[in-house]
């Protein structure tokens, strides 16, 4: 070869000059092996990360609906206008060279300059676009910048939720300012407002991947996550499972295309056991008892445990945390005595009063008390030489139904003490106070408390099972509780198990067999007392309310309740009354027990004054429901109609 015989000639400087060009050919040769060879992997990589996005896309959530199947929590259409950077390069080189001064520019200086005409040229698009939807648009220089130097390849979201006037006027424009775009995302959408809203929960921002799918996303859009109630205990249910695309940007950052690598799965329906109409009511009834209403309501079905209505006072609007709530609606929430966001029916303890008798009846009857044994009341009662505790029931002679109507404090702590405290906290724990009662929401529902005289600090005294006998001293419950106590007494003596969930439910219509449906009736246990006790204390409690007793404002004429009234002291750290908690447990109908209302009100002025009414109109409208009526408050604009249930 030619540059082989040049080496074998005796020149000096020839064979230098091709010695150092072989050196070079061999340098080039060798290096060009190695990009092509070695390293050609790592830069194809390279290449694909700056080419290419991932972006997390979330899944359609799925439908909270009631046992009918009317939806509580759904979805909607949101429209938004977006600003799509990657339009506007030819603007921002315009409005750069529009501003640039005529001296040179050292680099720093121009490229603050250059993100000064960005930020111009997409605050002008504010406003005009304000001009448009008829709404003042904010978008700060620090926004503007944060955007795109992190989140270029998406677009940037100028309106977030549109009226749909808004959207007419825009899609009317005959011709849209460049890179202005209107697009569609879904956002939770609960249909009744208040209604339900402690049961439902809300949902707050949450941009974490799940478990089980890609942590490393370039980008994520907007996702949500329940924060209490069934959109958090059922979280993972409703979200599905989130979907990826791919963006492919060029070398400056913008999008140029993108494409769907994985679809998301929408998530599976929650239907509930509630029943809208029952719930509706209940609601209502609270509110009307008192202004400010702090109460709650529970309707429960005593044949299977399913809970029908779940109800808190005051209550909040759920949609006000979509997409986030304000400083305002927050500072009415957390407001320090009304506390809105408080379940009360689950979540706060209180003493049952006078509706605890429902189970001193039943020890004392079990330890041999005859019911027509008549007792004289004083009118009070001393124990272990304390002050007297006074009876709201006047004096004279007392047999059980009379003491029972009449919620007489003397003759059930008489009869309590004859039966002792360990009787008393057989049936108890066989109700199982103390415990929570399990319904699927985890971290929710607090247990309350039961008395253990062998754990008491100081010694047990015959005072503290007065107060015990009369539901006051050591002993806190929930409402929900209490319904279960009452369902027990109304079907014979089966504790059962609290029903919230029916069933959950594909949202394809083709995989709708595949439902998981929760097992009913289930029976957590037994009280430890024969039927003929049950018996005396249902129909004491039907006489409550039918002859005259203390619960006679739930009475309905041609509709039998039966229930038992309290009115619990609440009382400060150095035992001073300082407020009532007011209770009226009931079942009905009395021939056949099929619905247990349970309703407790704070600051009542008596079980039978405050929580008797709010029962009776639950009533009525359970009377309506199963007779086939249209209940008005369910309609609403809603269309949502009553139906005749079995």
């Amino acid at each position: 070869m030619l540059i082989f015989d040049q080496l074998k000639k005796n020149d000096p400087q020839m064979r230098t000059l091709t010695v150092v060009v072989l050196a070079g050919m061999i340098v080039l040769l060798a290096g060009l092996w190695y990009v092509q060879v070695v390293a050609s992997r790592r830069f194809v990589e390279d290449q694909r990360a700056q080419a290419y996005r991932t972006v997390r896309i979330p899944a359609d959530r799925g439908k909270i609906l009631d046992r009918n199947g009317v939806a509580l929590a759904d979805n909607t259409a949101n429209y938004r206008i977006s600003l799509y950077l990657e339009e506007l390069p030819r603007l921002f080189k315009e409005e750069w060279r529009r501003i640039r001064p005529s001296h040179p520019l050292k680099r720093d200086e121009r490229i603050a300059l250059e993100s000064i005409a960005r930020y111009r040229v997409a605050s002008n698009l504010c406003f005009r676009l304000s001009q448009i939807v008829g709404q003042p648009i904010s978008l700060s220089g620090e926004e503007f910048k944060k955007h795109y130097q992190a989140q270029l390849a998406l677009p940037l979201p100028l309106i977030n939720q549109l009226t749909p006037q808004q959207v007419a006027r825009f899609q009317e424009q005959p011709i849209i300012p460049p890179g202005l775009d209107l697009d569609v995302q879904p956002r939770r959408f609960y249909l009744y407002g208040t209604t339900a809203a402690h049961l439902l929960g809300y949902l707050h921002r949450d941009n974490q991947s799940r478990e089980g799918e890609e942590a490393d996303y370039d980008f994520r859009l907007p996702d949500y996550s329940g924060k209490v109630g069934v959109e958090s205990a059922f979280n993972e249910t409703l979200s599905g499972r989130a979907g990826m695309k791919s963006v492919l940007v060029n070398n400056l950052g913008y999008r140029q295309s993108e494409s769907t690598w994985v679809e998301a799965e929408p998530g599976t329906n929650v239907v509930l056991t509630i029943d809208l109409s029952i719930q509706r009511a209940a609601e209502r009834g609270l509110q009307a008892a008192l202004n400010n209403t702090r109460g709650a309501v529970v309707v429960m079905d005593c044949r299977d445990g399913d809970i029908l209505a779940l109800a808190s006072a005051p209550s909040f609007d759920p949609n006000r945390f979509v997409p986030r709530i304000s400083h305002e609606d927050w500072a009415v929430l957390t407001d320090a005595k009304l506390r809105p966001q408080i379940n009360r029916a689950i979540q706060e303890n209180y003493a049952p009063g006078s509706i605890f008798k429902i189970i001193t009846a039943m020890a004392c009857l079990e330890s041999g008390l005859d019911p027509n044994q008549i007792m004289y009341n004083p009118g009070y009662i001393r124990v272990d030489r304390r002050r007297p505790i006074g009876d709201t029931a006047p004096p004279g002679d007392y047999d059980f139904k009379r003491a029972f109507i009449l919620s007489s404090n003397t003759y059930f702590i008489s009869n309590g003490l004859r039966a002792g405290v360990d009787r008393i906290l057989e049936i108890s724990r066989a109700l199982h106070l103390g415990e929570r009662a399990g319904i699927p929401l985890p971290g929710q529902e607090v247990p309350g408390s039961l008395p253990k005289p062998g754990e008491k600090p100081v010694e047990w005294r015959e005072g503290d099972t007065a107060n015990l006998c009369i539901g006051q001293g050591f002993l806190d419950v929930t409402p929900l509780q209490m319904a279960v106590m009452t369902a027990a007494i109304a079907n014979g003596g089966k504790v059962l198990w609290p029903r919230l969930v029916d069933k959950l439910v594909p949202q394809d219509p083709l995989m709708a067999g595949q439902a998981w449906v929760y097992e009913r009736a289930r029976v957590r246990g037994t009280l430890p007392v024969s039927q003929r006790t049950l018996g005396i204390i249902r129909d004491a409690m039907r006489a409550d309310v039918e002859e005259g007793g203390t619960g006679k404002a739930a009475r309905i004429p041609g509709y039998t309740i039966s229930g038992k009234t309290g009115t619990a002291q609440v009382t400060d750290p150095r035992g001073r009354v300082v407020d009532h908690t007011t209770w009226f447990a009931s079942f009905a109908p009395f021939e056949d027990p099929r619905y247990v209302v349970l309703v407790m009100v704070e600051s009542g002025v008596s079980g039978g004054n405050t929580c008797a009414p709010i029962a009776r109109e639950i009533f009525e409208a359970i009377r309506k429901r199963d007779a086939g009526f249209t209940l008005s408050s369910a309609q609403g604009d809603s269309g949502v109609h009553g139906r005749r249930h079995p």
